[in-house]
């Protein structure tokens, strides 16, 4: 962790060079739950280059505040219409004032009073972030939220109990004890892992057809 922030930036020839400022998680669950939204969103838009998602990663938001720590650390944030290169923090000032449009918190028993409160309000009325949504892989206590007339208004779901982003053009919703993401068909999208057996699956399924026709599928 920093220990003086502000004089380690006027030390930085790039702003962009400002180091995260966030502590480990609080367990096993949390990094779970964070790497299955990040891994499955990066997969799902892997052809797209135009979007950043931060991971337990330090938003710098005010040049001059450094020193009263005027910063936050989201534990997984989505900024769209930006390049998708490495960061090692998100600098506001130096990314054109671009802030999440997206971000989600996974409460735990030492963060949820913050995260319900002090965040949403940080989000609300400074970052202006259009979504936010929190949810516990310990209690599956899940909410989210839209930016309506400067305010954050309730997310209502729907009749899969799912809440939709249009940030993401997807909804979230709980499956199993986790966070994932869902199509507008009711679909789960699915992880890297999770697609690679579907399409592992379709092929065997297709190779076992054209054997019942007297087709060799290996055969050159």
């Amino acid at each position: 962790m920093l220990s003086n922030v502000e004089e380690i930036a006027a030390r930085m020839p790039d702003d962009r060079a400002l180091l995260s400022d966030e502590p480990e998680m609080e367990s096993s669950l949390h990094y779970q739950q964070l790497a299955l939204l990040v891994s499955t969103l990066e997969h799902h838009w892997r052809e797209r280059d135009d979007f950043f998602i931060g991971a337990n990663l330090t938003v710098y938001y005010s040049q001059t505040e450094l020193r009263r720590r005027a910063f936050r650390g989201p534990d997984f944030f989505l900024v769209t219409g930006v390049s998708r290169e490495a960061r090692n923090s998100w600098v506001v000032w130096a990314e054109d004032g671009r802030y999440p449009d997206l971000i989600i918190e996974l409460l735990s028993p030492s963060t949820a009073r913050v995260d319900r409160e002090d965040k949403k309000a940080l989000y609300q009325n400074i970052f202006r972030t259009p979504e936010y949504f929190w949810f516990s892989p310990d209690t599956l206590e899940f909410a989210g939220f839209h930016l309506s007339d400067q305010r954050y208004s309730p997310i209502e779901p729907d009749d899969q109990g799912h809440l939709y982003s249009h940030v993401l053009g997807l909804s979230l919703g709980v499956l199993d004890g986790q966070l994932r993401y869902f199509r507008q068909d009711g679909e789960t999208l699915p992880t890297m892992a999770e697609a690679i057996q579907a399409e592992t699956q379709r092929a065997e399924a297709l190779a076992a057809k054209l054997r019942a026709l007297g087709i060799d599928p290996d055969a050159d």
